[in-house]
């Protein structure tokens, strides 16, 4: 993490959210650092997906606020933007990874088509470059260059999440959201997708919110992690530390829960 930056890179205040009587989200706050990687912790239905969702525009919450600090180092309201602004801040500063790669991905198109069409959605038009970086990316997420022209139908589910990952930091983005990246893959794969996680966003000084169910996973790559229950952020902290030491009733039984599984 690069500590020189005294700005933070996200501010995420007060987000509330709502569906009829239930409390998805009840007042987050917190802070995202540029070259950070937090993770987002909780049981299924604590609001960690609508917390990640709201913070990228992706669902509006009932109120609270999210500014994110443009490359001109202004802290800019992600709410108060066009939607064609919010457009554009996806396809270049952020990038989004699903937990379904086939929600992020277009199946039906090339590998190298997939990883190109952001850089295209910018004004790239060069077939060769669009080619030429597309496969160096393959490599960088340890795909095979051959396979450029195969569609995401014939990788498995591991290569398709590792394409997804190059689709979305081919533009270089500063922060990126991952919705439980690892989910549904086997433990080997899984170990491999963090490794090659935890890689790039060193190499890159990418910020991450990474959103998980899985305790080992926030300990492998994140440096800071909240916790959530039932709407509400009731710890925070540094990763070691919150899964080492857990002040809260709520994280001690998922802490223990794992421990005892």
């Amino acid at each position: 993490m690069n500590s020189t930056i005294l700005q933070p890179l996200l501010q995420v205040n007060d987000i509330s959210k709502r569906y009829g009587q239930r409390v998805a989200l009840h007042q987050a706050n917190f802070e995202l650092w540029p070259g950070e990687v937090l993770a987002i912790v909780g049981e299924s239905g604590s609001g960690k997906t609508t917390l990640l969702n709201a913070i990228a525009a992706r669902q509006l919450p009932d109120s609270g606020s999210v500014k994110f600090q443009s490359r001109q180092a202004e802290m800019i309201d992600i709410y108060s933007l066009s939607v064609a602004q919010q457009r554009l801040l996806a396809r270049t500063d952020w990038g989004f990874v699903h937990q379904h790669a086939a929600d992020g991905l277009r199946m039906d198109v090339s590998a190298g088509a997939n990883v190109g069409e952001r850089l295209m959605a910018l004004g790239e038009r060069n077939y060769g470059r669009l080619r030429a970086i597309a496969s160096d990316w393959l490599v960088r997420v340890e795909i095979d260059p051959s396979r450029i022209d195969d569609t995401p139908q014939n990788f498995s589910g591991g290569m398709r999440q590792r394409l997804q990952i190059a689709r979305n930091l081919v533009t270089q983005p500063r922060l990126i959201f991952m919705d439980e990246p690892t989910s549904g893959l086997d433990v080997s794969v899984q170990a491999k997708l963090l490794d090659l996680l935890r890689q790039l966003t060193q190499t890159m000084d990418l910020a991450a919110l990474i959103v998980t169910h899985d305790l080992a996973v926030a300990r492998l790559i994140a440096h800071r992690m909240i916790v959530m229950q039932n709407g509400h952020i009731v710890e925070e902290g540094l990763t070691d530390q919150v899964l080492d030491d857990p002040q809260h009733p709520y994280t001690q039984l998922l802490v223990s829960s794992v421990l005892q599984a």
